[in-house]
């Protein structure tokens, strides 16, 4: 007798952002006062030039139709345009697919390159879709512990250690979800050099390269480290720098023979994407960054609020980002303490037990490959930040 399910998707976790910010929204919904810092999604609306593109085409008769399954010829272009514009990162349409959302890029992209029994380096904390990914195309993820006296950033020291013979590919991720930590580019270059002594791929996530503060600075792998080849892909997408997480566009760029597969491996399975969606991004992507510039000021304002705030708690101690929009702060100082008459030992403890007696919902670090640890979005309203940290404050104060 066979299985019922799918062992293979089992044995794969759902997303651990998804569910608290879906539980969030439900309390919320049922008349409780949550503060949800669990979402990774911009507050502010979808530029108004955009969604009055998507309505434009609405009314066109060729977007009802099947496109071509990489992205429409004008999209692909614009992704090309932007990139040489954003990053220095020379590419042509034929090494571009449209994605459903950078989330789809980077599942497409690992099932593209990798093979059961191959290893893939991953600097921890890390996104929670990427072990997951790996795990769907066989593959198996070696975590590469990354140290908070550095902010998170991973080395090249950190990356040797971890290298097995069976190593394949390495997730690369600058700035991070969870962390907000930005690689500094010197770092990169040398990150890059080592990928290409050892022979291996590296798949660069940039969904957060416009949020970057301060003296931070991005910079495309790829770019900065020539040597590595053809053995690169960048993921990327409107999400983030437009506040566009529900059109769902999202790319990867790579080698041609990669996008190849990519493309004959997307025309199973989803075949094109929303053709709306990707008029929407079209006009995103063409229309400058007045808006991003915008949008990367208010956050810049909020970081700095909630690193304050966060800082002011005592047992907690928050590292500074420097890009992305999330803060995560060391809380290992609130296990095993009473709060409100209730003991948390573990983060994910912690996390439950701000949902319950504040109305804080924020994601655990267990999600995130580091316990210890508490995610907290900065992706919304000055506030809301004030009084949703303002009521961890007051719970650890007067406990």
């Amino acid at each position: 007798m066979t299985d019922r399910l799918s062992r293979l998707l089992l044995s794969v976790s759902p997303s651990a952002t998804l569910a608290v910010d879906s539980k969030a929204k439900a309390l919320k919904a049922a008349g409780r006062p949550v503060i949800g810092f669990g979402a990774g999604e911009p507050d502010f609306p979808t530029p108004a030039h955009i969604v009055e593109a998507a309505a434009k085409a609405c009314y066109d008769v060729a977007n009802h139709k099947y496109t071509p399954t990489a992205g429409l010829p004008e999209l692909r272009e614009a992704i090309c345009a932007k990139s040489l514009r954003d990053s220095g990162l020379a590419i042509t349409p034929n090494q571009v697919l449209v994605t459903n959302g950078g989330k789809h890029a980077v599942a497409t992209a690992l099932m593209t390159v990798l093979n059961p029994g191959d290893d893939v380096l991953l600097p921890s904390p890390f996104w929670t879709t990427y072990p997951e990914a790996a795990r769907l195309a066989g593959a198996r993820t070696i975590e590469v512990p990354t140290s908070e006296a550095n902010g998170f950033r991973v080395t090249v020291a950190d990356l040797e250690k971890a290298y097995t013979p069976a190593t394949k590919l390495l997730i690369f991720v600058s700035p991070s979800n969870p962390t907000g930590a930005v690689v500094d580019p010197e770092e990169v270059v040398a990150i890059g050099r080592w990928a290409a002594e050892k022979g291996i791929w590296v798949m660069a996530d940039e969904i957060y390269e416009h949020l970057v503060y301060g003296d931070a600075r991005h910079v495309s792998l790829p770019v900065v480290a020539p040597e590595i080849a053809e053995r690169w892909i960048v993921v990327n997408g409107v999400a983030k720098t437009y506040a566009m997480t529900g059109w769902r566009v999202g790319w990867m760029a790579g080698p041609a023979d990669v996008m190849d597969l990519a493309v004959t491996y997307q025309s199973q399975t989803t075949s094109n994407i929303s053709n709306i969606s990707q008029r929407a991004a079209i006009a995103a992507l063409n229309g400058g960054l007045d808006d991003v510039a915008e949008m990367r000021t208010a956050f810049d304002r909020r970081r700095q609020l909630m690193v304050g705030l966060l800082n002011g708690i005592d047992g907690v101690n928050c590292a500074e980002p420097h890009g992305a929009f999330y803060c995560y702060p060391n809380v290992t100082g609130l296990l095993g303490r009473p709060l409100d008459g209730k003991v948390a030992n573990t983060s994910a403890e912690l996390a439950e037990l701000l949902l319950d007696v504040v109305n804080v919902a924020s994601v655990p670090g267990e999600a995130f490959g580091t316990p210890g640890y508490l995610r907290f979005s900065y992706a919304l309203g000055d506030a809301a930040i004030s009084e949703g940290i303002g009521r961890v404050a007051e719970l650890v104060a007067r406990s």
